[in-house]
């Protein structure tokens, strides 16, 4: 078994055991700080987590969220008014330069820190006011897989000890049983993958919550097959990029029931109108008409949907690898640790 076949396996034991953990001291020290606004920094795969952190903290917490321009630290010099910020940083190493001198910044400015990451001694773990250890185990493949959803997990189980909603943690208790119920479901996708083989360029589309789920899943599909693709919101695809689509042209669509649903089914008619080759990621069954495969998910809350609507495409993305020759643990040019200024 590859690496990555075992890491993916992983994740509903990964996501059990984090949402056990007790992160009451930092909840009420969040509380006590009373933040006007919440600064997340990352890189890569945990800059999407960083983008479902900005719908969900908007959406049950009222906190406006701002994505760092880390080169504003690095290269420009820049000093923000943090004072009165929650500053996260969220990486798997904890090691990247760049996010590193941002979480300084920050603290120099008076804002408060928090870091999510894989390795509690990283410098970014120490460096911060509060950590949240994902507690994910090594990680050996490149491509992220479990670290990710892990990362979700945290941002989520975060959200659910600052609300006074006591519902939110009732959803989030399932999410590990949602993700086992897919990964007992995903046998088809190997056999799709074949399809893909020599597919050349795809989009990812998804909207609100699910929009880190488009970056995610595409961004897999770029660093395990080497095909060059775009994710986009899908507002913002009608504005410019559906003119793009012509016969055959793959795009995957991320549509769970919830807020966004009838948008995105909308679109997938338009977009099979166009002939566009279409798969769905979703729970309901209205699209099925219009996609050539669908990748069934659990009936689920909307805003916990992204924890497991990804790893469908991370199977996806694995599977067209393999079939296309290709080494899935260590993709060419690839390293665990990325290292930017």
């Amino acid at each position: 078994m590859s690496l990555i076949n075992q890491e993916i396996s992983e994740q509903p034991n990964v996501i059990a055991a984090l949402l056990e953990q007790n992160i009451n001291e930092i909840s009420d020290a969040i509380k006590a700080y009373d933040p006007q606004f919440v600064l997340i920094v990352a890189r890569g795969t945990s800059d999407n987590a960083a983008n479902y952190a900005k719908y969900i903290f908007g959406l049950h917490l009222g906190l406006p969220v701002m994505l760092a321009a880390p080169s504003l630290f690095t290269l420009y010099n820049a000093s923000l008014k943090l004072s009165r910020a929650l500053v996260i940083g969220i990486s798997q190493s904890g090691r990247s330069d760049d996010i590193l001198a941002v979480i300084d910044g920050a603290k120099a400015a008076g804002a408060l820190t928090l870091s999510i990451t894989n390795d509690p001694e990283s410098p970014m773990a120490t460096k911060t006011d509060y950590h949240i250890d994902i507690a994910a185990g090594a990680e050996k493949s490149v491509a992220a897989t479990k670290s990710y959803t892990a990362q979700l997990s945290a941002i989520a189980l975060l959200t659910a000890r600052l609300s006074d909603d006591p519902q939110l943690m009732t959803d989030l208790i399932s999410v590990p049983e949602y993700v086992s119920q897919v990964l007992g479901q995903t046998s088809p996708i190997e056999r799709y993958a074949e399809r893909y083989r020599y597919m050349s360029r795809f989009a990812v589309i998804g909207r609100g919550v699910n929009y880190s789920t488009a970056y995610e899943i595409s961004l897999k599909i770029k660093e395990l097959c080497y095909i060059p693709g775009e994710e986009y919101s899908e507002a913002d695809f009608r504005h410019g990029p559906i003119a793009m689509i012509e016969q055959g042209f793959p795009i995957i669509l991320v549509m769970p029931d919830g807020k966004t649903y009838d948008t995105l089914l909308d679109l997938l008619q338009v977009l099979h109108g166009k002939g566009a080759e279409c798969l769905m990621i979703s729970n309901r069954p209205d699209g099925l008409d219009y996609v050539q495969y669908g990748f069934e998910l659990p009936m689920m809350p909307e805003w916990v949907s992204p924890i497991v609507s990804v790893i469908p495409g991370q199977i996806f993305a694995k599977s067209v690898a393999v079939v296309r020759g290709h080494e899935v643990d260590t993709p060419r040019g690839l390293s665990k640790v990325t290292v930017t200024l």
